[in-house]
């Protein structure tokens, strides 16, 4: 009994079946293009920022189709960027002043729950503190949300709403206005994700300057 015990604890503690996994992932891409390591080892290079969802469904490089050393990613309950957040704003600036990347994004997804628990009374404990500004958003959006007929399209709405408005911040920043103002071409788009269907959509929210922040701000 001892015996198996030790063998069930060096289990739970080794998780075998993700290192076989990654045995097999790694001999895959060997095979198919054995150079790929050891350049992915020398630097990366990559022109994408992702700032998205925590949700175990929305695996960025897999929905895009990207590779790793393609995608510079950040991921966080509800996808939000909170500009006392400073583990997201390291992120921000080392991918826009050390990586020079071209292309922030933003992407959300429809059915979200840290969106759908702004929507339900009950206390979540903690987390009530970190979906605070889509609590707020969902007030001064109230009477849009509601002439939609049931929860479920108010949520997919607010989760739309939420992408914009985190577009927005990310484009307040002064990591951004920065690189703005020192000519660096940095874009910030909204995206939304169907766990559904897999598919991404575009919002229309893309941002390349002051000029149009000041655009979608005034909408």
């Amino acid at each position: 009994m001892a015996a198996i015990a030790r063998l069930g604890g060096a289990t739970m503690k080794t998780l075998p079946r993700l290192f076989q996994n990654n045995r097999k992932w790694a001999s895959r891409i060997s095979q198919a293009d054995p150079t790929f390591f050891p350049l992915l080892a020398e630097q990366q290079t990559p022109d994408f920022l992702w700032i998205g969802c925590a949700d175990s469904r929305v695996p960025a490089n897999e929905i895009t189709g990207l590779l790793p050393g393609e995608l510079f990613v950040h991921r966080n309950v509800a996808n939000l960027v909170v500009h006392t957040d400073l583990n997201c704003l390291s992120v921000l600036q080392f991918a826009v002043e050390m990586l020079k990347i071209k292309h922030i994004i933003v992407c959300g997804h429809y059915g979200c729950g840290g969106v759908k628990a702004v929507f339900e009374r009950t206390p979540h404990g903690l987390i009530d503190n970190w979906l605070r500004p889509i609590q707020d958003l969902c007030r001064r959006r109230e009477a849009e949300l509601m002439q939609l007929a049931s929860l479920e399209e108010r949520v997919d709405r607010l989760c739309e709403l939420n992408v914009i408005e985190q577009v927005k911040n990310v484009a307040n920043t002064t990591i951004v206005q920065d690189a703005w103002r020192r000519n660096q071409p940095v874009s910030v788009h909204g995206w939304i994700y169907a766990i559904s269907d897999g598919l991404l959509q575009d919002l229309g929210a893309c941002i390349s300057s002051a000029a149009e922040l000041n655009e979608l701000e005034a909408q």
